[in-house]
Order: C-alpha cells, then structure tokens, then sequence
C-alpha cells in the first residue's frame, strides 16, 4: 500500500470514528466518496485491514510524527499556531488487554492460581469460586504494577478509568495551544504514571515542536510578520494534577510562568532549605489570583477537554484496538493530526468533521424544498387566477402565508403584520 493512501485511511478513521484498522476498511470499500478521497480506483478492491497493519508496521514512528509536524505547519500557515502559552492535561485510554489475563511478573502465575494457592495456605484444599472471591475480598493491594502485568501488552498498566472502572490503560497527555486550539504535542505512557512525571516528556515536545515552527517560519516567510511566538512556550496552565514545588522551581528556572492551582494540604509546608521552590510556589500562587490566572483556568477546561472528546470520545479512539505504545501512538498521531485539520477546516470553512457536513446538507436540502414549494405554489396560483379570478390579487398577498383568505374577500381584505 502506498504510504499517501494508509495515512489518509488513517484520517478517515478520525474523521468518521472508527476506532478500528478493520472498520477503516470496510468503510474505505463501502462509500464512493471515500474511495475517491483515500485514492482507490473503481476496478480495484478496497484494501484489507491485514494490509492497513502490515503497513503500520513498515512505516517507522518518525514518519508518523513527520506527517504530524507538517499538519502542524499547515496550521501555523493559516496563523492557528502561537506557541506562547500552552494548557497540558492527560486522560486514560482503555486498553486492547484484559484483567483476568494477567500474570506475576516473578514466575509467570495467573491471577486465578495465585488465589488457589493463597486459599490453600488457608486450608481450603478444594475452593470454589465464592471461596477465591472471599480471599481476594480480604486481600490489600491486589492490583500492584509492580507484582501484575499482561502478558499480550507488556506497556498497559492496571489504572482507574475516568467512569471509576479498574482496568488495563494506557495515558495520553495533550499540549494544546491556549490561544488557538491546536494540538501541539501528544505523548502516550504508562498510565500509573503521575502527571508530575509524564508532563516532563509533554512539555518537552511541545518546546521543540514550537521551535521547530519558528525556524521553519523564517525560512518559508522571512520578510512577513511571524506569526508563531519567537519567545517559544512562555506559559503552561494544567489543572492541580500537575501541581508540584520541584516541577514548578524547574518551570521558573528554564522562564516558563505557570498557572498551576494548588492541592489542599493540612497544615502548614515547611520551606527550610527550600527558598527557591517557595519563590516559584508563591509566585504562581499569587498570578491564579488575578482575573488573568482565573481566565486561563477556564479556557484550559474548554480547550483541552474539547481535544479529548474529539479525538477518543466522538473520535473513536477511547479504546484501543492495538497493542503496545508504539503501534497505538503510530496510530495516535495521524488521529490527532486530523483533528488538528478539522480546526482548519472549521477556520476556513465553518466546519471541520463529516457530522457537521451532514448537518448542512440537510439543511441546505431543507431551504431547497421550501423554496421549491413556494415557487410551485406561486405558478399555480397565478395560473388559476387568469382562468378564474375577477379580482386583482393585492402585491402584500401570498399563497403560504395568506391560505386562511378566501379570494372572494380580497376586494375589502386589509392588510395585516403577518400578510
């Protein structure tokens, strides 16, 4: 398969929420349009999804992120990239693993022999099923990462989802820019993870990612005015997740202000030996309380949350179908960089997904049909009225609005608000 065709299958999968390489193409042989877009002749059968994945697999991860960072430079073209501050939050995404398969990491065991052996121990010889839900009942920290993985997808991690479900997942963390909306970075780790340890990886993609676009900027429009910030990522605002005095004093010390709300913590904290952390604390304490600090904390809410539900909710891709953090994030970026082209459809055009193309097409088709019966109206009328009529038909008349009056009251008919 050519490498133009798989990526813009891959867009289609964002574009029209499939979540999986199989949906994809079925839905490439189903629709003409798509057929059309994706560049498959008429005489030629749809690719199968074995070969969408044979694909994947040849075309490294460099390549994904290469065809990301050209959206992005569509993007900063069409003036939808600042880069000055940017809003960085994480969400879950449930993965292509099940529970009741995972092993000890020392020996191999499952989980259901580990609970006979306990049941054992015990002195229950011959348990049953109510037996071993008893024992792991009583049981603290059955779902340690460091003692269980799975043993077909060695990168998800045993989390709690956002609906409070316990499940293997796997966490994808976003840069979006404040002022636009565009999606500046997207990382995908493990998902036991905090965020005061993957924003690290996050943050440090964003920065190269916006200096990447100003050094392209200067070379494509060198005597324009840029339109990216030449100062790179000046401000981060996430929510009190990534609240920490280490994380904030590395923040402060490489320039980056941050709006960052704090976690409540009884008591007073102790600042001894710690003058710096306490600058950087009180510093970004006192900027959340300016109408400033409060704005970005809203916004923050809208954009970055509206990432997520485009991307993995209406998008498709809130559980994976693939299997470890290489293939998923393959994957996961061409999805991001589509919803990256809906934001520059929807600034070019007004809408940016095939939802919001269908919803105008009935609508379109709508105003078509009351033009038309109006139009039909209007000619018979008038036919009717040169064959039958003795009177003049007033100029404020008309057959829809007007259907209540019979033709023999035009003569003493006045005019009305709504005639």
């Amino acid at each position: 398969m050519a490498p133009g065709v798989y990526f813009r299958l891959l867009l289609v999968g964002y574009f029209e929420g499939i979540d999986s390489e199989r949906g994809i193409a079925w839905r490439a042989g189903d629709s003409l349009s798509i057929r059309e877009f994706v560049g498959i002749p008429l005489n030629e059968g749809a690719p199968d999804h074995t070969t969408v994945s044979r694909t994947r697999r040849l075309i490294d991860l460099e390549t994904h992120q290469e065809v990301f960072a050209w959206v992005l430079g569509m993007l900063a073209d069409a003036g939808l990239v600042k880069g000055k501050r940017i809003g960085i939050d994480a969400t879950t995404l449930e993965a292509n693993a099940a529970l009741r398969s995972i092993v000890r990491r020392d020996n191999g065991e499952s989980y259901e022999e580990f609970l006979k052996g306990l049941a054992r121990q015990s002195g229950i010889e011959t348990p049953t099923r109510e037996d071993l839900a008893r024992v792991d009942r009583k049981r603290e920290k059955k779902g340690s990462n460091q003692e269980w993985v799975n043993p077909h997808d060695g990168d998800a991690r045993i989390t709690k989802m956002k609906d409070g479900r316990t499940h293997l997942a796997h966490k994808a963390e976003h840069a979006v820019d404040m002022d636009t909306g565009a999606i500046l970075a997207v990382t995908l780790q493990e998902a036991h993870l905090g965020d005061t340890t993957t924003v690290q990886e996050t943050l440090a993609q964003a920065g190269n990612m916006v200096a990447d676009l100003i050094e392209r900027e200067a070379e494509v429009k060198p005597t324009e005015k840029p339109q990216v910030n030449l100062g790179g990522v000046e401000e981060v605002v996430a929510d009190k997740g990534y609240h920490s005095g280490p994380l904030l004093q590395q923040m402060h010390a490489a320039g980056v202000r941050t709006y960052i709300p704090e976690k409540k913590q009884p008591g007073k904290r102790h600042w001894v030996g710690k003058e710096e952390e306490q600058r950087a604390v009180y510093a970004n304490r006192q900027r959340l309380q300016r109408t400033k600090g409060q704005r970005l904390l809203r916004k923050r809410g809208e954009l970055i949350e509206r990432t997520f539900v485009h991307c993995y909710d209406t998008g498709g891709m809130r559980r994976t179908h693939l299997r470890r953090h290489h293939n998923i994030l393959k994957r996961q970026l061409i999805h991001v960089a589509g919803a990256n082209l809906g934001l520059l459809l929807r600034n070019l055009y007004g809408l940016g997904t095939p939802r919001g193309l269908q919803g105008l097409s009935l609508t379109l088709h709508f105003f078509a049909v009351l033009i038309s019966c109006a139009v039909k109206s209007e000619q018979a009328w008038s036919i009717g009225s040169e064959v039958t009529s003795e009177h003049t038909v007033p100029p404020y008349y008309h057959p829809v609005t007007c259907s209540q009056i019979r033709r023999s009251e035009f003569q003493n008919f006045t005019s009305t608000p709504d005639c």
